[in-house]
């Protein structure tokens, strides 16, 4: 496989061609993507739970995704790798270029924020210094007090407005990759498609969007309990190998996410 760039993955939006992306937190894992067809990895601050014990993504620091983005680097391969940052890393510009910078160091492609339209200044800003950016709007896990749980967002006609608002911001801004997460399928294919060039990632919102994402962990049955939107792809599989071979297929052919993994 060829080095994915975020050009590629433009490239396969617009030719109608969806993406694999999973989380990956080490080399071990991290070898086993681009041989089974899985175009990005995400060093997702999801770490923090599923590695780390911790009840939320809150208590991860910029240290913790330097070391794990380095770890994935070296096994990453062809695969283009997104490395979170984590709360409170951004809030304001010039915080948010110093550990974007330190993450690039690391190893990543590109750095992803969770926050819409009030976040555009500081895309901006990053993409003019050459750091790549992917948005995440919906539900935003390090805002999980805020929105008072992991809830579906978007349900609302005002809240659904806000967040086609922001996803248009943000793409404005730069964003070159947006995850939309816990939002209605019908929402998650309308921001898809008022999108130009900007790619929409998947997670509980549909299989309308231009990629999916999954948590390795979820995807693999070792967590619990398990996200509506999370099909247990180790099951029937005879190796981990095979389980991400079978999620990359089931992304691409459109397969998954079926209906029960969707949210009206």
């Amino acid at each position: 496989m060829k080095p994915i760039t975020l050009t590629t993955l433009r490239a396969a939006k617009q030719a109608g061609q969806k993406f694999a992306v999973i989380t990956a937190y080490d080399a071990s894992f991290a070898r086993l993507m681009e041989p089974a067809g899985i175009e990005v990895i995400l060093v997702g601050d999801s770490l923090g739970m599923v590695l780390q014990g911790h009840d939320s993504t809150l208590p991860v620091t910029v240290d913790d995704m330097a070391y794990h983005t380095a770890c994935v680097k070296r096994a990453g391969a062809g695969c283009l790798i997104v490395a979170d940052m984590p709360f409170a890393s951004y809030d304001s510009t010039e915080q948010a270029l110093h550990n974007a910078a330190v993450l690039m160091r690391a190893g990543a492609h590109m750095v992803k924020l969770e926050g819409g339209a009030w976040l555009a200044d500081t895309v901006q800003a990053l993409t003019r210094r050459g750091i790549p950016v992917c948005g995440h709007i919906g539900l935003t896990p390090q805002s999980v007090n805020t929105l008072g749980g992991y809830r579906v967002q978007g349900r609302a006609p005002e809240q659904a407005q806000r967040l086609r608002e922001d996803a248009l911001v943000l793409e404005q801004a730069g964003a070159g990759l947006l995850v939309l997460e816990c939002v209605p399928r019908q929402l998650g294919a309308e921001i898809t498609q008022a999108l130009g060039t900007t790619a929409t990632i998947g997670i509980g919102a549909g299989p309308d969007t231009d990629g999916q994402v999954l948590v390795l962990h979820d995807m693999l049955g070792l967590s619990a309990p398990v996200p509506r939107f999370v099909r247990d792809f180790m099951a029937g599989a005879d190796s981990i190998q095979q389980a991400l071979a079978r999620y990359a297929a089931a992304v691409k052919s459109g397969e998954f996410p079926g209906q029960a993994h969707c949210y009206q």
